[in-house]
């Protein structure tokens, strides 16, 4: 099993769901670096479980401890090492999972793999549970990048059929992205959060859950960052993304749609702005050329699975005995994953954007 990812800002992720702690340990962190833990606790509490009505009922203060890599809140230089010590879980509410296999979830293929001596409580080290220490190192990214003028922020793209609007250059500021931030259903159009809210309540109460799409803006990244073919920034982001247990799917810019476009369409004039920057007309391409940055915003869209944990019966199998069984899912669940799933995708970005940077030679001073 590899638990590592990353070229010069190099995390290993660690633990299980229901287990004693769940961690990680960063290395590539410029010694000097401002830790502000304000805006780590930030950044961990949106993502947390048990804040609102459409959140799992388990509560966990995710409250991280770090024991290596700071000195008088600054970074040393040496490996930093944090851990978070779980505290609501029910390991009861699993044990008829030993032997029937969830639909939606990796029971059966990581029993399969691992022998059946992996920890399947809570989906043991497949949990988005594990997603809390990414969110943890997201955050420090976060405070490299905002030194560099980079910023990053998402909104909900859509919620079943139900969609937002999408980023354009009157929403791609700080401003706009403060409020999303501060947001439990973050929306561009507000008007949308009503019925975005109850879609996710009638889930709750028949026992469902609902999957859509984040849309995610990196911007205040220079032209020239990135590889072409197998690093480009498309290769490293998708990379990260997909360690997000519930995406399956990503497009940058407006991609899969560019397949309907005549090249004219979908090409991105250049021109020079009142300020002599490049800038181009359109951003088709999501800001990115080649797999390197070209200037504009670098813009991608996930597709996030509804959570496959809900009471309706389902049918399966049961290894034990050999023998097909329905089954009823016991335990707390989230009807929807998305609102909590917005700051690991953010924390991922960060982590992506910065390893491209430092591959690249960019100097962050402190």
């Amino acid at each position: 099993m590899s638990a590592t990812w990353g070229r010069k800002f190099k995390i290993t992720i660690f633990g299980e769901s229901h287990g004693s702690h769940i961690g990680i340990v960063l290395d590539g962190v410029p010694s000097g670096t401002k830790i502000d833990m304000d805006s780590i606790i930030e950044e961990m509490d949106r993502r947390a479980p048990g804040r609102n009505d459409i959140s799992t009922a388990r509560r966990e203060s995710d409250s991280p401890e770090i024991i290596s890599g700071i000195f008088e809140g600054r970074a040393t230089g040496a490996p930093l090492t944090m851990i978070i010590k779980n505290k609501d879980h029910r390991s009861n509410d699993y044990s008829q999972v030993r032997d029937i296999m969830r639909p939606g979830h990796a029971d059966y293929s990581s029993r399969e793999k691992y022998k059946g001596f992996n920890d399947y409580r809570g989906s043991g080290h497949f949990s988005g549970r594990i997603t809390a220490p990414l969110v943890f190192v997201g955050a420090i990214a976060k405070q490299i990048l905002e030194e560099k003028d980079i910023y990053i922020s998402s909104h909900i793209a859509s919620v079943k059929n139900i969609k937002d609007e999408k980023f354009s250059e009157e929403t791609l500021n700080k401003e706009v992205f403060k409020r999303l931030k501060k947001e439990s259903l973050p929306l561009l159009n507000k008007s949308k959060r009503e019925i975005i809210h109850r879609k996710i309540i009638e889930a709750k109460e028949e026992g469902d859950s609902l999957g859509g799409t984040v849309e995610c803006s990196v911007v205040g990244l220079k032209a020239g960052v990135g590889d072409p073919f197998f690093e480009s920034i498309e290769s490293v982001i998708s990379s990260l993304m997909f360690s997000i247990p519930a995406v399956k799917g990503i497009e940058f810019g407006s991609g899969f749609d560019m397949s309907k476009m005549l090249g004219s369409q979908a090409n991105d004039e250049f021109y020079y702005d009142l300020d002599d920057k490049v800038r181009t007309r359109t951003n088709h391409n999501g800001g990115i050329n080649g797999g390197i940055s070209n200037g504009m915003p670098i813009v991608f869209t996930l597709a996030i699975k509804a959570p496959s944990s809900i009471s309706k019966k389902q049918r399966s199998i049961n290894l034990k005995t050999k023998s097909n069984q329905d089954f009823e899912l016991k335990g707390r669940h989230d009807p929807i994953i998305i609102p909590r799933v917005i700051p690991v995708v953010e924390a991922c970005a960060a982590i992506s954007i910065l390893d491209c940077l430092l591959v690249d030679g960019s100097e962050i001073k402190w």
